[in-house]
This record gives C-alpha cells, structure tokens and sequence, in this order.
C-alpha cells in the first residue's frame, strides 16, 4: 500500500478508500503509515465523512466502511468473510453509488473477500485491477478476485498507483464511462435472461438477506446458528443469513472448521468431567454392584474422550498420511 499510495500526485482527482483485515482489539497505525509514503492527507474514515477527491479514508478496526450518494458510512454492522472491515461491503455499496465511476483494487491477501465485491463494480460497469498473484505474498485473495470477479489488469504493486492515477484523469474518465455504457447495455440483455436466477443485481443492492435474492442452504451460520441463505452471483456462490452475517464458499469453510474444532473440545472436556464425576461416585458408594456400573462408565467415557483427542492432536498431514498408507504399513 505505501508503494501504490506513494505513486499518486497531490491533486489525485478521486476519492481513495481503503480496507484493511486488522484485529478488532489493536489500534491501527495505518493513516499515519500511509500519510508519510505520499501527498495525500490520510484519516480513518468517520461515519458523515463527506467523499471529496484528493484524500484517503481508511476503514477503522471492526467497522465496515460503506458509501452513501455524498457520505461514507462506518458502522458495526455483521462480518463479512469473518471479516468487521470487509472489502465486500465498500465494494458494493461504491458500485451502487458512483456505477462506472469506481476501480476496485484487490491486493495481497488469504481467502477471498473482495471477489464479490469486484464482481458488482464490473457488473456496474466500473474496472478492477487485481495485483499480479506471483508477486503478492498471499496470492489467494488476487487468485479468487481474477477467478470470480475478473480483472480489467493485472499488475504488479509498482505499477498499480501509476496505473490508477491515469485511469482517473479526462481520457482515463471517458474511457471509463464508455466502457460502464456498453457494459449496461449488454447487461440488459443478458440480465433479461439470467437476472431472476443469478440474483446478482438484486444482491448490488442487499445489505440484509431479506432485501436480496437467495434460497435457504442445507448450512447454519456459524456465527450465530441461523439459517443461511445462498445466493449465486456469476460463478461465485455466497451465504448470508438473516442477520446479516455473509460468507464465501471459501470462508464458510473456514468458519465451520472453527466451529467444528470448539464442539470437539467442549464434548471431550464434557466426557473428561463425566468420567472424574463416575469415579467419584464409584468411590464413595457402598453398592459394589452400583460402584462396578460407575466404573464401567468412566472407562467408556474416558475412551470417547481419548478418541476425541487424538482427532484433535492429529493435523492434516498425518491424517493424509493415514489415507494414503498401505494395509500392511
């Protein structure tokens, strides 16, 4: 980011906006990291901040950043990609309100927030520029945008900047809103065809499930339990549920790990502390054939406890290994 910041000039006729994955729990350096690469004023974005060109706006930690006709909006609203900033929601609401006015830029990252979003600029008519994945240190996130978003270039970090500064000036504009032009036009006719199963213009708009085009998935959220609806997006497949919560394929994925590790630990902690418990009361009964019962008991629950912990000891490679290895290794 300091390298592309560092290559715009000082009357950079665009408004700049910027998210970046960081810990909801530790104060971000990055307006003042970024304010020294270049000439550009940099601040975290406040909600009612008016969209002027010549600045940068920065998400703050666990705020998404959204555009509204004139204002951004920063507000606490359900994670995207298990991500409070996401990229999906500023992309989004930018293509939303400024059409073929917007470059969505997807830089190095894991998983694949901002491939949606980058989808709906282009869908608008806007461009993309995805940074090159065989530069980036974390070459996924590039890799999802191009397979799910596409990009108008691909660049390295060095030429981004260069690139976008020209985009935006007068021929850059009219190049832009030609291409926005023909882009809609097309999209008329073939969202004449595919608009009521794709869902994709309908979800431009939703920030809420309610408010977009899905069918309830066989998934539950992860986060809060409820019920997920899918939507379909080009090739791109998207859940979010009624509170809002969104994810990838990619990131559902991720997300359901997670849960699926916490329930495992919290079933062998349950076992351990039934079996401690049927020692206990083994013990202290007079009642052999009560005591034998309890005993039987702890045993059992002590092995689907052993079970539970070496599925959780036991990390892909060796379980891969296992697969793969002969009956008589």
């Amino acid at each position: 980011m300091q390298e592309i910041v560092g290559r715009f000039p000082a009357n950079l006729p665009a408004a700049v906006f910027i998210v970046l994955h960081v810990a909801a729990e530790f104060p971000s350096m990055l307006p003042q990291i970024l304010g020294r690469s270049g000439p550009l004023p940099v601040k975290h974005a406040e909600d009612g901040d008016p969209v002027k060109p010549g600045r940068i706006l920065i998400a703050p930690p666990d705020r998404h950043l959204t555009i509204e006709d004139g204002v951004v909006r920063v507000s606490r609203g359900p994670r995207e990609n298990r991500h409070r900033p996401a990229i999906d929601p500023l992309f989004r609401s930018a293509a939303r309100v400024f059409d073929s006015r917007v470059i969505g830029v997807i830089l190095s990252g894991h998983l694949d927030d901002g491939a949606a979003g980058l989808s709906a600029i282009r869908l608008r008519g806007g461009l993309s520029i995805v940074q090159d994945p065989n530069e980036a240190t974390a070459p996924q996130m590039p890799k999802s945008a191009l397979q799910y978003g596409g990009a108008d270039y691909v660049l390295p970090k060095g030429k981004i900047g260069l690139q976008i500064t020209s985009l935006v000036n007068n021929s850059g504009r009219e190049a832009m809103v030609k291409k926005g032009s023909n882009a809609r036009a097309s999209g008329k006719k073939k969202n004449a065809k595919t608009a009521v199963g794709s869902g994709a213009e309908a979800n431009l708009y939703a920030s809420r499930p309610d408010e977009g085009e899905g069918r309830p998935s066989t998934f539950a959220c992860p986060e809060c339990s409820g019920v997920l609806w899918e939507l379909k997006e080009g090739e791109m497949e998207r859940f979010r549920c009624r509170v809002g919560h969104s994810y990838t394929m990619a990131s559902l994925a991720q997300d359901q790990v997670r849960a699926a590790e916490e329930a495992l630990w919290a079933a062998m902690r349950a076992l351990e502390e039934k079996a401690a418990l049927s020692t206990r009361i083994a013990e202290t009964t007079t009642d052999s054939r009560t005591a034998g019962r309890y005993r039987e008991q702890a045993q059992a629950d002590r092995k689907y406890a052993e079970t539970i912990r070496k599925m959780l000891f036991t990390d892909d490679k060796e379980l891969r290994a296992a697969e793969t290895a002969s009956p008589a290794a």
